[in-house]
């Protein structure tokens, strides 16, 4: 079912059946603008190195081994240093794990140039598999989000509670633009780009402050000691003081045969566990709680936080971290 969340501060209301054929109203709760903690005596996580389908695959992990786990799933041209706060306002609880995608951070590039949903999804359920994880608690962002969402569609045994940041993929809108377009023009701008981006070497900074200036560019909330630990965490430093990301520059092409609209609504809906769909009022994304997607879950709650963009996670930390903690308990 959609639950409704209260107290409620703004209202997005949707409809959704039922079980037992009631109209179902969910809602938006607008969380304000609040306070930020700070970096200082952050705990330093242990780190390994994950044989996944012929990679190594970068592990972060905070907390006691032996404390249910807690999984974090960055987002698209980040890395699992990213969660550095969160990992660390729930180490004393939980063993949180943070997996660098293939591609990312300080796991392999994959050989081929292939980042396709359905690799990061199998790469996912590798590193469950490989942990031997019991069913635990996951929080993902934007593509990390999307992977987690994408792989408890397939398996909704595996996770107690979800929470995804931004994560849905194309709003409604953009999925039927993608599904009227002609499927063979598409497949052939798709294989025009990869034989560019494959070929790609990666781009170089002078420096670090010239990377924090692009990072702050792509989100002007941010403050200085979040940026200098993100920008820390990207890049390798080369021996002529400039930096370079550690992200594969051969990502991003989106595939021409990503699964259907009504097989991403199926998988939504076979989600069992409890969901959070946390959104930032000022996101280019689409509030799933407006555009109909929520409706398609069995038991979600979206909560919109004012002040924030993509990156709700670090532009309204303490208030994320207070609503995930409630959410998880």
């Amino acid at each position: 079912m959609i639950i409704l969340s209260d107290p409620i501060l703004a209202i997005l209301p949707i409809g959704a059946m039922g079980g037992d054929g009631r109209i179902v109203i969910s809602a938006t709760r607008l969380y304000k603008s609040g306070c930020r903690p700070t970096a200082a005596g952050m705990i330093e996580p242990r780190t390994s190195k994950l044989a996944v389908r012929r990679l190594h695959l970068n592990i972060v992990e905070w907390g006691d081994p032996a404390a249910p786990p807690l999984i974090l799933q960055h987002g698209g041209r980040d890395h699992a240093r990213n969660w550095d706060w969160v990992a660390n306002a729930f180490a004393g609880e939980y063993r949180v794990i943070a997996p660098d995608m293939r591609g990312h951070g300080d796991s392999d590039w994959s050989n081929d140039g292939d980042y396709e949903m359905l690799d990061y999804v199998d790469d996912f359920a590798g590193i469950v598999s490989a942990l031997d994880l019991p069913p635990c608690a996951m929080i993902g962002h934007s593509l990390g989000a999307n992977i987690l969402t994408r792989y408890l569609g397939l398996y909704p045994e595996r996770a107690t509670r979800l929470i995804n940041i931004e994560g849905l993929g194309d709003s409604p809108e953009a999925a039927a633009r993608r599904a009227a377009a002609d499927p063979l023009e598409t497949m052939r701008t798709w294989i025009a780009r990869r034989a560019d981006v494959t070929t790609r070497q990666s781009r170089d900074f002078p420096d670090r402050a010239t990377l924090i200036a692009r990072l702050r560019k792509a989100d002007h909330r941010l403050d200085e000691e979040t940026l200098e630990h993100l920008a820390a965490h990207a890049a390798r430093s080369n021996p002529d003081g400039s930096v370079r990301p550690k992200h594969d520059p051969a990502m991003g092409t989106t595939s021409p045969v990503d699964i259907s609209q009504a097989t991403k609504e199926r998988m939504w809906a076979a989600i069992t566990c409890p969901v959070l769909l946390a959104y930032g009022a000022d996101s280019w994304a689409s509030n799933p709680a407006s555009d109909g997607r929520a409706a398609h879950f069995r038991d979600v709650r979206v909560e919109l936080f004012e002040g924030a963009g993509h990156w709700v996670h670090h532009d309204r930390r303490a208030d994320f971290i207070a609503v995930a903690r409630d959410f998880l308990r």
